[in-house]
């Protein structure tokens, strides 16, 4: 039978020195540093280069990065495939548009309330639709998704079909429509490396490992004690509160907001096939995923022979994807290169 002194002397944690702790807390980090410099590079290559047209082609890039690196908290990190994801970008950008257009709001609080609409309207949706499972929540979001586009065509004090504009004096509290154009541009870099902090945060925490675990098996996970329907729900609010802000900020800089632009359920496919190519789950795999998906995308629409095929091309690419590479880059790469799995996250 153990002493006091041999119970105490089993039971305490090894001692780590102030080095030990400095390298096992830096190692930790060093998935985040790479995704970080890669979204500073494209935020400063507009200033260098001096092009507006550069800048504008980095923003659709940035804008497909935030998105897709939202969406894999939901789909990367549980395994829940979302085809209506789209929805939150709609209804944040009409509810900040509209703040915008018609109250005479300025763009900060427009944001935040698109971002709050959407949060909330992923939390009651949570409650009901992530009770289903596999393919029964996929085609589940696919009928919210239209559910919302029906619903916002009818609904007049957001303009009904024919959407909203802004007024062009708007956009002189900003310095004026030019100037406007790069402030979005560097908003939408602030909200991309806080999308990038997030995703990386909920991956490395104790919530998150609960994600990964209801991923692997939901059963299993709830057996070890994880709250599974709650987790799934804030993974989903989560997920669909910074689609609403970028939805706002999007549709200012666009000036106008209709329904059909606003829920395109194949920009929901795009956001889908950005994650998988890159590697759902990592934190590095949105952004890949996102600067690849858009370099293709680029060319199909500038090439006479797939300029009017490019969704199928996508849906093609996610074929491949699945069947050949279901980890993505970044998986492959692990996979391939196991140094790198310190790095690659």
């Amino acid at each position: 039978m153990n002493s006091p002194q041999d119970s105490s002397v089993v039971g305490s944690a090894p001692k780590v020195s102030w080095r030990e702790a400095l390298s096992q807390n830096a190692g930790a980090y060093v998935g985040l540093i790479l995704p970080l410099i890669i979204i500073a590079l494209l935020t400063i290559w507009p200033t260098v280069t001096g092009k507006d047209i550069t800048r504008e082609s980095i923003f659709t890039i940035m804008l497909s990065i935030a998105l897709a690196s939202s969406l894999n908290i939901l789909l990367g990190y549980t395994g829940y495939v979302s085809f209506g994801h789209v929805v939150f970008f709609g209804l944040g950008g009409y509810v900040g548009f509209y703040l915008m257009a018609v109250q005479g709001w300025s763009l900060w609080p427009a944001m935040a309330m698109g971002g709050l609409a959407a949060g909330l309207l992923a939390f009651l949706l949570g409650k009901a639709i992530l009770r289903l499972r596999g393919g029964y929540f996929a085609l589940a979001t696919i009928g919210v998704n239209e559910a919302m586009r029906a619903f916002i065509n009818n609904f007049e004090p957001f303009g009904g079909p024919v959407g909203m504009t802004l007024n062009f004096q708007v956009y002189r509290d900003y310095g004026g429509a030019a100037q406007a154009l790069r402030m979005t541009f560097y908003i939408l870099a602030a909200i991309t490396f806080i999308v990038i902090l997030v995703s990386y945060f909920v991956r490395m925490s104790k919530f998150g490992l609960g994600l990964l675990a209801i991923r692997e098996d939901e059963d299993a996970a709830e057996v070890m004690g994880v709250v599974a329907p709650s987790a799934k729900t804030w993974a989903y609010v989560l997920s669909a509160i910074f689609p609403g802000i970028l939805g706002v900020l999007f549709f200012f800089k666009n000036g106008s907001i209709e329904p059909v632009p606003a829920f395109r359920l194949n920009f929901s496919i795009e956001m889908i096939v950005m994650v998988m190519l890159g590697g759902q789950g990592t934190v590095l795999g949105p952004i890949l995923g996102g600067i690849g998906y858009q370099s293709l995308r680029g060319y199909l629409l500038t090439s006479p022979l797939f300029k009017n095929i490019q969704l199928a091309v996508a849906g093609v690419l996610l074929l491949v994807i699945v069947l050949f590479v279901p980890a993505g880059v970044v998986g492959w790469l692990r996979n391939r290169f196991p140094v790198l799995r310190r790095i690659l996250q």
